[in-house]
């Protein structure tokens, strides 16, 4: 097969694709007879033939996808005029914590915040695929750690946790998810920041300072 057919076949992977590929499923799309670093080099030149197109293809935790590019999303929001859920302060301000000094218990994140962290909150962000738990801290109790997903990279638009923007100063993870938030995907799965104001981290409604605040 020629480089041609060969880019053919990987863009029609990708464009059908529900989720990310990794170069393990597209190795599969060739009989393996394609190895990983001339796939790498189909994908830089997919990244190029797409440069002054809507769309860029872009590698995430899971694998490669095409998504619409950031300036598109203003006009691809009319085709779906509901909005995503949005989330409170205090649950975008506890993943913050979670993203940027994981592995953490709920303790370590109620000593962040000054307040008593709701269950709730915590399912919530489970339930969304966004955090984890991947052990338990071996201390009375043995509360357990948790930490970011690689979906929550996905919908981040990121391929690991060293893109997240540097802390340049203690304290500043919930500017910095402000921030990140304006990097959405294609798919609209972005967390929605724009509810979270710069360094806002007073007790949000219905959550109560630790004892001794």
């Amino acid at each position: 097969m020629n480089t041609a057919d060969a880019k053919r076949v990987l863009e029609a992977a990708l464009i059908c694709s529900p989720q990310p590929l990794p170069l393990s499923e597209m190795r599969v799309l060739f009989h393996d007879e394609l190895s990983s670093d001339t796939l790498k080099g189909l994908l830089s030149q997919l990244q190029d033939d797409s440069a002054q197109r809507g769309v860029e293809l872009v590698c995430v935790a899971t694998g490669w996808r095409f998504q619409s590019r950031p300036e598109m999303r203003e006009y691809l929001d009319r085709l779906h005029p509901e909005k995503p859920p949005k989330y409170t302060r205090a649950t975008l301000e506890t993943l913050a914590i979670i993203a940027y000094r994981q592995p953490v218990t709920r303790g370590d994140m109620e000593d962040i915040r000054g307040v008593t962290i709701n269950s709730l909150l915590l399912k919530q962000l489970e339930d969304r695929g966004w955090v984890e738990v991947i052990g338990h801290r071996e201390t009375v109790g043995r509360p357990g750690l948790y930490a970011t997903t690689r979906q929550f990279l996905d919908d981040l638009g990121l391929a690991s946790l060293d893109q997240l923007p540097l802390l340049d100063a203690p304290g500043q993870e919930a500017r910095l998810m402000h921030s990140l938030g304006q990097a959405s995907d294609a798919q609209q799965a972005a967390l929605p920041m724009d509810l979270l104001p710069p360094m806002a981290m007073d007790p949000a409604p219905n959550e109560q300072p630790k004892q001794g605040e």
